[in-house]
């Protein structure tokens, strides 16, 4: 029997409906409301596409405006902002029922470009593989979006196991990479850690309240690509939360290849919000498998 493609391919896999337009088909989830970091990698998708070969994406910065309906597909307007010589910009909103649900600004460099380099040093932790694969259910990241992501291997490094920098509140560090072998493509890897970037950064925010329930939802998302890397391969995500306060929490991670090297920086804003009474903190279907969990 042959292996089925991984769900990112679909994910990716846009519709061109028009020039500058472009339509993501409906995904089986079990959410509630489409996740954040899906709308991110195919607004991405839709703005790569109207970019010429010799650029490549270096930075994203996004505001999630509306809860995307994960039983409808979404269109994607893609606005060119302008085409210069070495950098190219675009404008994308992602709409459904005419309404934005996402927007995006992306801006591209020429590959290849030449200047100094430098880059911050990844902290020792350990291996990928001397981490259990199974979920850990004291941790802030909830069962119900584990079993959503079980395409992709995360875990998440106990926080005995690590140095921790004492002037910062909210520290995790997990690492995460696709289980399934991925196209050789670099658009298709950079859009890929695009989507796999929303998945756990806002619970780093949580990491010192324990068991505390409160409503989360990404409020914003910035990306900056810095180096080549592959999404099939170990990645370790350095998360960090600054602040909380009002309902809002502000949250920045920086991604590592195994070998070490900084290749992606991620700074989001998330809701926080205190949990009314009979209100669920991952919104879910009611005939989910987890949501009765999610109520407890």
């Amino acid at each position: 029997m042959s292996t089925p493609q991984p769900r990112i391919l679909d994910v990716l896999d846009l519709e061109r409906i028009d020039r500058d337009i472009y339509r993501g088909q409906v995904i089986p989830t079990r959410l509630g409301r489409t996740f954040g970091g899906q709308v991110a990698a195919q607004t991405l998708v839709a703005a790569t596409r109207t970019v010429g070969p010799e650029y490549s994406v270096h930075s994203i910065h996004g505001y999630f405006v509306a809860p995307g309906n994960p039983d409808k597909p979404t269109t994607f307007l893609v606005d060119r902002i302008r085409d210069g010589r070495s950098f190219v910009s675009r404008h994308v909103k992602a709409v459904q029922d005419g309404e934005a649900i996402f927007v995006m600004q992306a801006s591209f460099h020429v590959r290849n470009d030449d200047g100094p380099e430098h880059s911050d040093i990844m902290r020792a932790v350990p291996d990928p593989e001397d981490i259990p694969a199974e979920v850990d259910e004291s941790r802030t990241v909830r069962k119900a979006l584990m079993r959503e992501w079980k395409e992709w291997d995360i875990r998440i490094v106990p926080p005995e196991q690590y140095e921790h920098n004492k002037y910062t509140p909210s520290q995790q560090v997990v690492w995460f990479r696709s289980k399934a072998q991925l196209p050789d493509d670099e658009t298709l890897h950079i859009c890929t850690l695009a989507y796999m970037s929303d998945m756990t950064l806002l619970s780093s925010a949580l990491v010192p309240h324990g068991h505390e329930k409160v409503q989360e939802a990404s409020l914003d998302h910035a990306m900056w690509f810095l180096r080549p890397f592959r999404a099939d391969e170990w990645l370790l995500y350095d998360q960090v939360s600054p602040s909380a306060h009002a309902g809002r929490a502000l949250t920045h991670g920086r991604i590592f290849n195994q070998k070490g090297d900084l290749v992606a920086m991620v700074t989001q804003e998330g809701l926080t919000r205190h949990l009314l009474p009979g209100k669920t903190s991952v919104p879910l279907r009611e005939d989910s498998e987890d949501s009765d969990e999610e109520q407890t």
